[in-house]
Protein backbone atom coordinates (compact mmCIF):
# COMPACT_ATOMS: atom_id res chain seq x y z
CA UNK A 1 0.00 0.00 0.00
CA UNK A 2 2.94 2.31 0.91
CA UNK A 3 4.45 1.93 -2.52
CA UNK A 4 1.08 2.57 -4.38
CA UNK A 5 0.94 6.03 -2.29
CA UNK A 6 4.52 7.19 -2.69
CA UNK A 7 4.12 6.31 -6.75
CA UNK A 8 0.82 8.70 -6.56
CA UNK A 9 2.46 11.10 -5.09
CA UNK A 10 5.55 11.26 -7.35
CA UNK A 11 3.02 11.54 -10.13
CA UNK A 12 1.18 14.85 -8.37
CA UNK A 13 4.26 16.28 -7.77
CA UNK A 14 5.49 15.91 -11.64
CA UNK A 15 2.23 17.44 -12.90
CA UNK A 16 1.92 20.62 -10.46
CA UNK A 17 5.75 21.41 -11.58
CA UNK A 18 4.31 20.91 -15.68
CA UNK A 19 1.62 22.74 -14.94
CA UNK A 20 3.85 25.84 -13.16
CA UNK A 21 6.25 25.76 -15.99
CA UNK A 22 3.25 26.06 -18.31
CA UNK A 23 2.31 29.24 -16.66
CA UNK A 24 5.34 30.78 -17.07
CA UNK A 25 5.12 30.09 -20.64
CA UNK A 26 1.86 31.09 -20.69
CA UNK A 27 3.21 34.29 -19.00
CA UNK A 28 6.18 35.12 -20.74
CA UNK A 29 3.50 34.54 -23.75
CA UNK A 30 1.40 37.22 -22.74
CA UNK A 31 3.77 40.29 -21.83
CA UNK A 32 4.45 40.20 -25.66
CA UNK A 33 2.85 42.90 -27.84
CA UNK A 34 0.24 41.67 -29.84
CA UNK A 35 2.24 40.51 -33.22
CA UNK A 36 3.76 38.26 -30.55
CA UNK A 37 0.50 37.21 -29.19
CA UNK A 38 -0.40 36.59 -32.57
CA UNK A 39 2.40 35.01 -33.81
CA UNK A 40 2.65 32.12 -30.91
CA UNK A 41 -1.49 31.58 -31.96
CA UNK A 42 -0.32 30.97 -35.34
CA UNK A 43 2.43 28.70 -34.16
CA UNK A 44 0.19 26.88 -31.75
CA UNK A 45 -2.35 26.70 -34.53
CA UNK A 46 0.02 24.83 -36.91
CA UNK A 47 1.58 22.96 -34.55
CA UNK A 48 -1.84 21.37 -32.32
CA UNK A 49 -1.78 21.61 -28.31
CA UNK A 50 1.29 21.93 -26.74
CA UNK A 51 2.94 19.25 -25.13
CA UNK A 52 3.74 19.47 -21.33
CA UNK A 53 6.75 18.60 -21.83
CA UNK A 54 7.90 21.00 -24.77
CA UNK A 55 6.54 24.25 -22.68
CA UNK A 56 10.05 24.91 -20.96
CA UNK A 57 12.25 28.37 -21.44
CA UNK A 58 13.89 26.80 -24.50
CA UNK A 59 9.98 26.73 -26.19
CA UNK A 60 10.00 30.52 -25.27
CA UNK A 61 13.06 31.93 -26.47
CA UNK A 62 12.63 30.13 -29.71
CA UNK A 63 9.28 32.47 -29.92
CA UNK A 64 11.24 35.09 -28.83
CA UNK A 65 13.89 35.47 -32.17
CA UNK A 66 11.04 34.62 -34.45
CA UNK A 67 8.63 37.75 -33.14
CA UNK A 68 12.04 40.12 -33.09
CA UNK A 69 13.03 39.02 -36.86
CA UNK A 70 9.09 39.63 -37.81
CA UNK A 71 9.13 42.67 -35.93
CA UNK A 72 12.75 44.34 -37.72
CA UNK A 73 11.39 42.89 -40.92
CA UNK A 74 8.09 44.92 -40.46
CA UNK A 75 10.32 48.32 -39.64
CA UNK A 76 12.49 47.73 -42.26
CA UNK A 77 9.37 47.35 -44.77
CA UNK A 78 8.19 50.66 -43.03
CA UNK A 79 11.31 52.28 -43.64
CA UNK A 80 11.51 51.24 -47.38
CA UNK A 81 7.71 52.31 -47.78
CA UNK A 82 8.62 55.90 -45.95
CA UNK A 83 11.85 56.14 -48.32
CA UNK A 84 9.95 55.38 -51.62
CA UNK A 85 7.10 57.75 -50.53
CA UNK A 86 9.67 60.74 -49.85
CA UNK A 87 11.89 59.91 -53.18
CA UNK A 88 8.17 59.95 -54.99
CA UNK A 89 7.27 63.09 -53.30
CA UNK A 90 10.46 64.70 -53.90
CA UNK A 91 10.07 63.47 -57.68
CA UNK A 92 6.78 64.74 -58.29
CA UNK A 93 8.13 68.19 -56.49
CA UNK A 94 10.64 68.69 -59.32
CA UNK A 95 7.92 67.90 -61.95
CA UNK A 96 6.07 70.72 -60.75
CA UNK A 97 9.06 72.94 -60.32
CA UNK A 98 10.07 72.22 -63.69
CA UNK A 99 6.96 72.18 -65.42
CA UNK A 100 5.67 75.84 -63.88
CA UNK A 101 9.70 76.85 -64.98
CA UNK A 102 8.48 75.65 -68.72
CA UNK A 103 5.22 77.47 -68.37
CA UNK A 104 6.81 80.50 -67.53
CA UNK A 105 9.57 80.34 -70.08
CA UNK A 106 6.99 79.85 -72.90
CA UNK A 107 4.88 82.82 -71.55
CA UNK A 108 7.94 84.84 -71.46
CA UNK A 109 8.56 83.66 -75.23
CA UNK A 110 4.82 84.66 -75.91
CA UNK A 111 4.69 87.92 -74.31
CA UNK A 112 8.10 88.62 -76.36
CA UNK A 113 6.91 87.33 -79.82
CA UNK A 114 3.42 89.49 -79.09
CA UNK A 115 5.82 92.54 -78.40
CA UNK A 116 7.70 91.95 -81.48
CA UNK A 117 4.88 91.83 -83.88
CA UNK A 118 3.12 94.80 -82.37
CA UNK A 119 6.50 96.69 -82.87
CA UNK A 120 7.03 95.57 -86.29
CA UNK A 121 2.84 96.36 -86.76
CA UNK A 122 3.52 99.73 -85.38
CA UNK A 123 6.75 100.04 -87.65
CA UNK A 124 4.79 99.06 -90.48
CA UNK A 125 2.21 101.56 -90.04
CA UNK A 126 4.64 104.40 -89.22
CA UNK A 127 6.42 103.82 -92.67
CA UNK A 128 3.36 103.62 -94.38
CA UNK A 129 2.03 106.74 -92.90
CA UNK A 130 5.06 108.36 -93.99
CA UNK A 131 4.91 107.39 -97.41
CA UNK A 132 4.09 109.36 -100.47
CA UNK A 133 2.31 108.22 -103.33
CA UNK A 134 1.19 109.44 -107.05
CA UNK A 135 -2.25 111.00 -107.24
CA UNK A 136 -2.81 109.09 -110.15
CA UNK A 137 -2.14 105.41 -110.32
CA UNK A 138 0.04 104.39 -113.59
CA UNK A 139 -0.23 107.87 -114.80
CA UNK A 140 2.12 110.41 -116.26
CA UNK A 141 3.17 113.83 -116.39
CA UNK A 142 1.39 115.62 -119.19
CA UNK A 143 2.27 119.33 -118.90
CA UNK A 144 5.54 120.39 -116.59
CA UNK A 145 5.64 122.93 -114.10
CA UNK A 146 5.89 126.20 -115.00
CA UNK A 147 5.25 125.63 -118.79
CA UNK A 148 4.47 129.17 -120.48
CA UNK A 149 0.76 129.44 -121.67
CA UNK A 150 -1.62 132.13 -121.95
CA UNK A 151 -4.37 129.37 -120.59
CA UNK A 152 -3.17 130.33 -117.25
CA UNK A 153 -3.60 133.72 -115.71
CA UNK A 154 0.09 134.15 -114.27
CA UNK A 155 1.42 132.94 -118.03
CA UNK A 156 3.11 129.87 -116.19
CA UNK A 157 1.73 126.67 -115.04
CA UNK A 158 1.52 126.52 -111.24
CA UNK A 159 1.47 122.91 -111.05
CA UNK A 160 1.88 119.86 -112.79
CA UNK A 161 -0.60 117.66 -114.75
CA UNK A 162 -1.23 114.19 -114.83
CA UNK A 163 -2.97 112.35 -117.82
CA UNK A 164 -6.78 110.89 -116.59
CA UNK A 165 -9.32 110.41 -118.01
CA UNK A 166 -12.56 111.87 -116.44
CA UNK A 167 -13.36 108.83 -113.28
CA UNK A 168 -10.11 107.85 -112.33
CA UNK A 169 -9.32 107.63 -108.75
CA UNK A 170 -7.09 110.43 -107.00
CA UNK A 171 -5.35 109.15 -103.84
CA UNK A 172 -3.93 111.54 -101.04
CA UNK A 173 -0.21 111.61 -101.57
CA UNK A 174 0.69 111.63 -98.18
CA UNK A 175 -1.04 111.74 -94.43
CA UNK A 176 -2.74 115.17 -93.84
CA UNK A 177 -5.86 117.08 -93.14
CA UNK A 178 -8.18 117.88 -95.51
CA UNK A 179 -8.83 121.95 -95.42
CA UNK A 180 -10.43 122.90 -98.51
CA UNK A 181 -12.79 120.30 -100.67
CA UNK A 182 -15.30 122.38 -103.22
CA UNK A 183 -15.14 124.80 -105.85
CA UNK A 184 -11.62 126.69 -106.65
CA UNK A 185 -12.90 128.79 -109.58
CA UNK A 186 -10.56 128.36 -112.31
CA UNK A 187 -9.79 125.02 -110.63
CA UNK A 188 -13.23 123.58 -110.96
CA UNK A 189 -13.78 121.18 -108.06
CA UNK A 190 -10.09 121.22 -106.10
CA UNK A 191 -9.27 119.94 -102.32
CA UNK A 192 -6.66 121.06 -100.39
CA UNK A 193 -4.73 119.16 -97.91
CA UNK A 194 -2.16 119.99 -95.34
CA UNK A 195 0.19 117.24 -95.19
CA UNK A 196 2.02 116.44 -92.30
CA UNK A 197 5.11 117.92 -92.30
CA UNK A 198 3.59 121.46 -93.15
CA UNK A 199 3.34 121.52 -97.00
CA UNK A 200 0.19 121.77 -98.93
CA UNK A 201 -1.10 119.74 -102.05
CA UNK A 202 -3.83 120.46 -104.54
CA UNK A 203 -5.75 118.59 -106.69
CA UNK A 204 -8.03 120.48 -109.58
CA UNK A 205 -10.27 119.86 -112.34
CA UNK A 206 -11.75 117.02 -110.28
CA UNK A 207 -15.15 115.37 -111.34
CA UNK A 208 -16.41 114.66 -108.03
CA UNK A 209 -15.47 115.12 -104.78
CA UNK A 210 -15.25 111.90 -101.89
CA UNK A 211 -13.88 114.11 -98.55
CA UNK A 212 -14.30 117.05 -96.46
CA UNK A 213 -12.86 119.79 -94.32
CA UNK A 214 -11.57 118.33 -91.26
CA UNK A 215 -11.03 115.09 -92.40
CA UNK A 216 -8.14 113.49 -91.53
CA UNK A 217 -6.38 111.37 -95.11
CA UNK A 218 -3.73 108.69 -95.40
CA UNK A 219 -1.51 108.25 -98.11
CA UNK A 220 -3.56 106.97 -101.34
CA UNK A 221 -6.71 107.43 -99.68
CA UNK A 222 -9.26 108.43 -102.44
CA UNK A 223 -10.16 111.72 -102.49
CA UNK A 224 -12.24 112.50 -105.32
CA UNK A 225 -12.17 111.56 -109.39
CA UNK A 226 -10.60 113.12 -111.98
CA UNK A 227 -12.52 115.32 -114.08
CA UNK A 228 -12.81 118.48 -116.83
CA UNK A 229 -14.41 121.02 -114.73
CA UNK A 230 -13.05 124.67 -113.94
CA UNK A 231 -10.93 126.18 -116.52
CA UNK A 232 -9.41 122.93 -118.99
CA UNK A 233 -9.17 122.24 -122.60
CA UNK A 234 -10.01 118.15 -121.58
CA UNK A 235 -9.71 116.06 -118.49
CA UNK A 236 -6.69 115.51 -116.67
CA UNK A 237 -5.76 116.12 -112.69
CA UNK A 238 -4.08 119.36 -112.14
CA UNK A 239 -1.44 118.89 -108.96
CA UNK A 240 0.17 121.77 -106.81
CA UNK A 241 2.62 121.60 -104.04
CA UNK A 242 2.61 124.52 -101.95
CA UNK A 243 3.88 125.93 -99.02
CA UNK A 244 0.48 127.79 -97.98
CA UNK A 245 -3.23 126.56 -98.73
CA UNK A 246 -3.16 129.68 -100.91
CA UNK A 247 -2.68 130.55 -104.34
CA UNK A 248 0.81 131.50 -105.58
CA UNK A 249 2.35 129.68 -102.96
CA UNK A 250 3.70 126.78 -104.75
CA UNK A 251 6.58 125.11 -105.02
CA UNK A 252 8.01 122.41 -108.01
CA UNK A 253 5.62 119.53 -107.38
CA UNK A 254 7.65 117.14 -109.02
CA UNK A 255 10.88 117.54 -106.92
CA UNK A 256 8.26 117.44 -103.99
CA UNK A 257 7.26 114.07 -105.22
CA UNK A 258 10.53 112.75 -105.65
CA UNK A 259 11.78 113.81 -102.63
CA UNK A 260 9.31 112.01 -100.60
CA UNK A 261 10.43 108.79 -102.42
CA UNK A 262 7.55 109.22 -105.47
CA UNK A 263 8.82 107.76 -108.74
CA UNK A 264 7.64 110.06 -111.62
Amino acid sequence: MASTRTATGKHRRTTKVNIRTSANVVGITTVASGVVAGITGQAFAADGPPDPQQTGLTQAIVIGDGIADHIEAQAQSQETAAEQAAAKAKAEAIARQEAARKAEAATKKAKAEREAKERAAREAERKRLNTFVSPISGSYVSTGYQASSGLWSSGTHTGIDFHASTGTTVHSVGMGEIVEAGWGGSYGNNVVIKMNDGTYTQYGHLSSISVSVGQKVTPGQQIGLSGATGNVTGPHLHFEARTSPDYGSDIDPLSYLRTHGVNV
